[in-house]
């Protein structure tokens, strides 16, 4: 009997980095996303009515296996509030997230890691072939910032740009 409390206490230590990793810090299912993002460094969620401008994005893949975005580099005023327009336009799942390089690049390595991970970021989304989808956001601080597909694979292939804030 103590060798299955054992092996039970063994299986649930496991069980509770697994259990952590479906949400990770940025907000995914934190409850508090809202506070959270109001302070990125990439700027918060933006109010519809104050967009300044839309900003049409298109994801796909090319014949020789790059996978990009249209268009490739952004660039936008601090302060600006800006509706964009996404649309997956390839054969494959992809995703647009904004932030910063290093956020970007944490996330990535989080995503390889647990795959299956889902999110509820105001400052991303992530699209079947053929669908479309809007993220309204407001460039809050000046800097170099970026956007990538963070799906396994996907950075590596291209999917990525940088976004430049004045």
């Amino acid at each position: 009997m103590s060798r299955l409390l054992i092996l039970s206490a063994a299986m649930l230590s496991f069980a509770a980095p697994t259990f952590a990793a479906g949400t990770h810090k940025d907000g995914h299912g934190d409850g508090h996303a809202d506070e959270h993002h109001a302070e990125m460094a990439v700027g918060m969620p933006g109010d519809a009515h104050h967009a300044t401008r839309t900003v049409e994005i298109s994801m796909l893949e090319t014949d020789d296996g790059e996978m990009l975005f249209e268009p490739r580099d952004l660039t936008f005023a601090e302060g600006e509030t800006v509706r964009f327009v996404i649309t997956n336009d390839g054969e494959q799942e992809h995703e647009f997230v904004l932030d910063t390089p290093e956020a970007n690049q944490e996330h990535k390595d989080l995503m390889a890691r647990f795959p299956e991970m889902e999110h509820d970021d105001p400052n991303a989304i992530r699209l079947q072939p053929g669908e479309g989808g809007e993220i309204v956001w407001t460039f809050a601080n000046e800097g170099e910032f970026e956007f990538a597909c963070l799906i396994l694979g996907h950075y590596e292939s291209g999917m990525h740009g940088p976004v430049v804030v004045r």
